[in-house]
């Protein structure tokens, strides 16, 4: 994939998520999210993200809902054609439960990033990046476990070729991820996540995991 890096800062991130006001209940990380510049990662057709939420640094925090952000930083559209997150126990690669995550009710959604309802500053980049927030997922989680949100962007998809997603510069999150070419979403109970996936770097456009 063809990559561009730029700095950028997150206060106008932060400022836009604080104004917006998803419920009346406080907002509250359930990790350690994004918190300094990202770059822009581009053309992602055909590819999976795969984001690891690790048990060991989840923040004490009492919550019923799990909420996921991510970031878009080029792009008119983005086309998903499923997204789920994969529970472990802590430490292991053997899945234990798949639970779909949707945005608008469903977990093939199209994001239109033109439209100011959805990215409220246009045109969106490293320094603009657009944050979407997907449907609070019934889900506490553990420190027991670990958890893998796999996000699939359609492939042989010209919208997607274009997108670009968030890559945070430096390691300040405890949120890890990496990237394939395939569907990693459609593992099922007892199978395995690859272990030729590495997570030793930042995620790609995951972004925050939070209460609301």
């Amino acid at each position: 994939m063809k990559t561009i890096f730029k700095f950028a800062t997150l206060t106008l991130m932060m400022f836009a998520l604080s104004a917006y006001s998803f419920s009346a209940s406080k907002a509250e990380n359930l990790e350690r999210g994004v918190t300094g510049p990202v770059g822009n990662n581009t053309s992602w057709s055909g590819y999976s993200t795969v984001s690891l939420i690790p048990g060991a640094g989840l923040i004490p925090i009492t919550s019923t809902t799990t909420v996921f952000y991510i970031g878009f930083t080029a792009g008119a559209e983005a086309d998903i054609t499923n997204m789920v997150l994969y529970t472990t126990a802590r430490g292991s690669s053997t899945i234990t439960a798949v639970t779909p995550v949707t945005l608008g009710g469903i977990s093939n959604p199209m994001i239109d990033l033109a439209s100011v309802t959805v990215c409220p500053v246009i045109e969106i980049s490293t320094f603009n990046p657009c944050i979407v927030r997907l449907d609070p997922t019934k889900l506490v989680l553990s420190a027991l476990s670990d958890y893998y949100l796999a996000v699939f962007f359609t492939a042989s998809d010209a919208n997607n070729n274009s997108i670009g997603l968030t890559a945070p510069q430096f390691q300040q999150s405890s949120l890890r991820g990496t990237y394939i070419s395939g569907d990693e979403t459609r593992l099922t109970v007892g199978a395995a996540i690859p272990s030729t996936l590495s997570f030793s770097n930042q995620p790609y456009s995951l972004m925050y995991v939070m209460n609301n």
